[in-house]
């Protein structure tokens, strides 16, 4: 079964004070947290959503936050889109590799951080020439992530389920995505607490905390949620490391995709033909 995440899903002390950084930014004001992003860990639910991505039961998560709690799980970068930014991670404005950084970047928006690009810091990496490096969390005005939403939109319309885990649906393209399945017979599950703009569209709504939801399937499923541990945490490396999306993984996925697509219309062009011969014998009977 192919299954699809689209999670919205932070640790306590950071879920609602996210919701404000740009607009502060915008009145040039710096947000402030309860707890820093560099204390914070993964959740219950991070954790749970790795070990079931590694056990084959979730092929991939989409994620809105910009915490980067995903990244500290230890969770592969490719099965993770992350659609608004990150914010231990630092992109060069020329090449666009990403690079993870061991604290956070000291802003949000896209902004240059005054250094050069990192790549030559990466064992035989080819290093780029000329490129600033900046953070990668995007303001209002930005366009998402090309990569990271290419392999959203293909992951959830290939998904048998799509799963949406805290989260209102409200913020477009975002809030769309889980529902490209329904029309090739895919089916929607909303777990949020409050009620979402997409609810009547679910084949399942759940109102619960997510950690109580997650821990309920692995243990259904027999999936043990690890603890978190500082020795899979990239940003507790001393050495660099390189979080780009490579685009092998887009050109597979898209292939794959392409495939779907000629699949699917071949049914429903045969659904069709045989609508229409139904139709015609009535008629002669």
């Amino acid at each position: 079964m192919w299954c699809f995440i689209q999670v919205q899903v932070s640790a306590p002390q950071l879920v609602f004070p996210i919701l404000g950084v740009w607009t502060l930014e915008e009145k040039g004001e710096k947000p402030t947290f309860n707890i820093s992003f560099d204390e914070a860990k993964p959740t219950k639910s991070h954790m749970a959503l790795k070990a079931l991505i590694e056990h084959g039961y979730v092929q991939y998560i989409v994620s809105q936050n910009i915490d980067g709690l995903h990244l500290k799980s230890g969770l592969d970068r490719k099965y993770l889109a992350e659609l608004h930014g990150n914010i231990f991670i630092e992109q060069c404005q020329k090449c666009r590799r990403q690079f993870i950084s061991q604290t956070t970047v000291a802003t949000v928006g896209q902004k240059l951080l005054g250094r050069p690009c990192r790549s030559a810091e990466v064992g035989q990496s080819r290093s780029c020439r000329g490129g600033i490096m900046q953070d990668n969390v995007l303001d209002w005005e930005h366009d998402l992530p090309e990569r990271d939403l290419d392999m959203a939109f293909m992951h959830s319309t290939l998904a048998d389920v799509n799963i949406t885990l805290g989260t209102t649906l409200q913020i477009v393209p975002s809030g769309n995505l889980p529902l490209k399945n329904l029309k090739h017979g895919g089916k929607l599950v909303i777990c949020n607490l409050q009620p979402t703009k997409h609810d009547k569209k679910a084949f399942l709504n759940i109102s619960s905390y997510i950690d109580n939801i997650l821990e309920k399937v692995c243990k259904r499923l027999g999936v043990e949620i690890p603890e978190y541990s500082e020795d899979c945490d990239p940003t507790k490396n001393d050495k660099i490391s390189e979080w780009t999306l490579p685009q092998e993984y887009v050109k597979e996925l898209d292939k794959q995709f392409k495939e779907y697509q000629k699949t699917f219309a071949k049914s429903n062009k045969n659904t069709l033909i045989n609508k229409k011969l139904i139709k015609k014998r009535k008629r002669s009977e």
